[in-house]
């Protein structure tokens, strides 16, 4: 996929065919029967999230609120409604009582955020909205990459064999998912689509392309198949999606681009003539 070339974003936040198309990735990335609007006056819909600890957590306004005070700089509307969506969902599943990150959620989030921004016109404010999203969740951005990177790197020098057999092995990735697999066992563990595609990078990672290998890890992780199945279905679905997304939006901004350089030779011949038609003409002298 070709860089996207910049325009201006009040340009780009037109394209509603395009924010359709982003908006169902997102959705589908969530959970089901839970509604919420893209605006920033989005709240809990009948549901009040809590976490182990006695404080009263953050409310979803709340968390989009740190997200705008640290990422100041206007983003193309297109990107802006995925990530409110996005974020609202992230929330919820933060504040639920059984939840605790672990690098494979880590993986999987990473994984899906690179996926959706791919082709964002600046890849330093890809990055520097990523600092503020995990930031606004109070949560260390760095970690995150840290952990996916580790996971990936890891990933990469596993056999399909290898990869199910973590649990006869020693090393802090084969720790890691020995304690998923207890936590899940013991149900203290919040299942998450996140962690689904984190699985799912694994095997890709892995070269595991057969189904029996998702079926032994999962049974090795104490994970719900059918769950992962169900959820790699959909991920796998707006993969497509997602690319067709790219190119409504590459298409538009391209678009864009070619109307604002014919507006500005426009404007430069308009003043041109104006310039010379302004100045006096003096005749016979």
């Amino acid at each position: 996929m070709a860089a996207v070339t910049p325009v201006s974003f009040s340009a780009i936040s037109q394209s509603s065919s395009d924010r359709r198309a982003f908006c169902t990735v997102a959705r589908n990335l969530g959970f089901e029967g839970f509604r919420f609007r893209s605006s920033f006056s989005c709240h809990y819909v009948g549901v009040r999230a809590s976490n182990s600890t006695s404080h009263v957590p953050p409310t979803v306004a709340d968390t989009k609120l740190n997200f705008l005070k640290a990422y100041k700089r206007p983003i193309p509307s297109i990107y802006n409604t995925v990530l409110q969506e996005l974020i609202v969902q992230q929330h919820l599943m933060k504040y639920k009582k059984t939840f605790r990150y672990d690098p494979v959620f880590g993986l999987g989030f990473v994984t899906v955020y690179d996926q959706l921004m791919e082709g964002y016109p600046s890849d330093e404010d890809r990055e520097a909205i990523f600092q503020a999203y995990i930031k606004a969740l109070e949560e260390d951005p760095e970690q995150y990459r840290i952990d996916a990177k580790k996971l990936e790197e890891w990933a990469r020098a596993q056999t399909p064999s290898s990869l199910v057999d973590f649990s006869s092995r020693e090393g802090e990735i084969e720790g890691t998912l020995k304690d998923i697999a207890e936590r899940v066992a013991s149900g203290n563990f919040s299942y998450s689509r996140f962690f689904a595609v984190g699985l799912f990078r694994l095997l890709e990672l892995s070269n595991a392309s057969e189904p029996t290998v998702l079926e032994k890890l999962c049974s090795a992780l104490n994970i719900n198949k059918r769950s992962v199945d169900r959820d790699l279905d959909v991920y796998r679905g707006l993969l497509s999606k997602l690319v067709q997304a790219r190119e409504l939006l590459k298409e538009y901004v391209d678009r864009e681009k070619k109307k604002q350089e014919e507006r500005a030779e426009s404007q430069k011949a308009s003043e041109t003539v104006t310039k010379c038609l302004g100045e006096p003409q003096f005749v016979g002298q």
